[in-house]
């Protein structure tokens, strides 16, 4: 993994797993499967919310992520598991739970990287993730 000054991060990009509602997709699944399917030394986002609202570590943050092509070098990635309802359409918005951690998260970020901007991975691909618009969070 790539060593990075805190101080070069700018933005933090929000996720989604890309998984439904009603199927478990935990911070140790995600980690494995980029692991092992990416070949990449640890999940590539910083942080993740489960399901349930927890917060979970993920890639440290004085490390470039992996979540973002183009953006990693000075952007925090953090990833919401879902992003689908339980019959497969796309959520209009996290579970009550996660966007209770997520908005607690992104103030803990502004305080600490005030020149800090927040985005949807939409914002830098043709995906939809997180599957919802997070202006509102901006």
């Amino acid at each position: 993994m790539i060593h990075r000054k805190v101080e070069s991060v700018n933005k933090t990009i929000i996720h989604c797993a890309g998984t439904k509602t009603s199927q478990k997709f935990s911070v140790d699944a995600c980690r494995k499967c980029h692991k092992e399917e990416n070949g990449w030394e640890d999940i590539g986002y910083h942080y993740y919310i489960g399901l349930d609202g927890v917060l979970h570590l993920g890639r440290p943050v004085w490390y470039v992520g992996s979540h973002t092509y183009g953006k990693n070098t000075d952007s925090i990635g953090v990833c919401l598991e879902g992003g689908y309802n339980a019959d497969g359409t796309q959520w209009e918005k996290p579970l009550q739970a996660q966007e209770f951690t997520l908005k607690i998260l992104l103030e803990v970020l502004k305080v600490t990287i005030p020149k800090m901007t927040i985005h949807g991975h939409y914002e830098f691909s043709e995906k939809t993730c997180p599957n919802y618009n997070i202006d509102h969070l901006k």
